[in-house]
C-alpha cells in the first residue's frame, strides 16, 4: 500500500513538473503594456492552415483563473448562449482547427477604457484564412477583460462574439476610440 501511494505521488509530482516545464514565463515585451499583449494574443492565435501556434506564448499571456467565452446561437435550437473555456480548453478545441484552416485574426478597431489596474477593451476583429486576403470570412468584437499587477498586464476574460447578417457591427465599433 506504501509503495502504491508513493508511486502515485512521484506521477502526480512528475506530472505537475512536466506542465510547469510546458508553460514558459511571459516575454516582457508581449505583456509591458495594453497595446503589447493585444498585439501579442492576436499575433499568436494566427497562422496559416497547418502552421503550429506557440501555445506556450499564449498562455504565458493569461492570468490564472482566465476565461475565453465564445457567444453566439445554437444553430438547432436558436437558443444564444456562451461556453466559458479555460486557455487550455481553447487550445484544445482551436488546434484541430487551426490544423485544418487558416485563421489570421486582426483588429479593425478598439475602444478602450481603463479604471486604476483594470481594463476593458472592445476589440473589433476582421478574420482571414490567408494573411494576404484582402476579404474576410469573418467579423466580430472580442471583449477583453485585463488586469495590471504593477509588473505586467494579464489577460482575465476574452468574451466574444461573431458578426451575422441580423447582428451587424454598429458603425461606432468600426473606429477606434481611446
Amino acid at each position: 500500500m506504501k509503495t502504491l501511494i508513493l508511486t502515485l505521488l512521484i506521477t502526480l509530482f512528475s506530472i505537475q513538473t512536466a506542465m510547469a516545464q510546458t508553460t514558459k514565463e511571459a516575454d516582457p515585451k508581449d505583456v509591458a503594456t495594453l497595446d503589447a499583449i493585444m498585439k501579442a494574443v492576436y499575433d499568436v492565435i494566427s497562422g496559416d492552415a497547418g502552421v503550429p501556434r506557440d501555445w506556450n506564448r499564449f498562455q504565458s499571456l493569461f492570468h490564472k483563473d482566465a476565461r475565453l467565452i465564445p457567444a453566439g446561437k445554437n444553430a438547432q435550437t436558436g437558443v444564444f448562449g456562451a461556453n466559458a473555456l479555460t486557455p487550455a480548453d481553447y487550445v484544445k478545441r482551436a488546434e484541430p482547427a487551426f490544423a485544418k484552416d487558416g485563421f489570421h485574426e486582426r483588429e479593425l478597431a478598439r475602444h478602450v477604457d481603463i479604471y486604476g489596474n483594470i481594463a476593458q477593451v472592445f476589440s473589433t476583429y476582421h478574420a482571414f484564412r490567408k494573411s494576404d486576403d484582402k476579404t474576410p470570412f469573418l467579423r466580430g468584437i472580442n471583449s477583453f477583460q485585463l488586469l495590471n499587477d504593477g509588473k505586467r498586464w494579464w489577460v482575465v476574460t476574452i468574451y466574444w462574439q461573431a458578426e451575422t447578417p441580423d447582428n451587424l457591427i454598429p458603425k461606432k465599433y468600426l473606429k477606434s476610440k481611446d
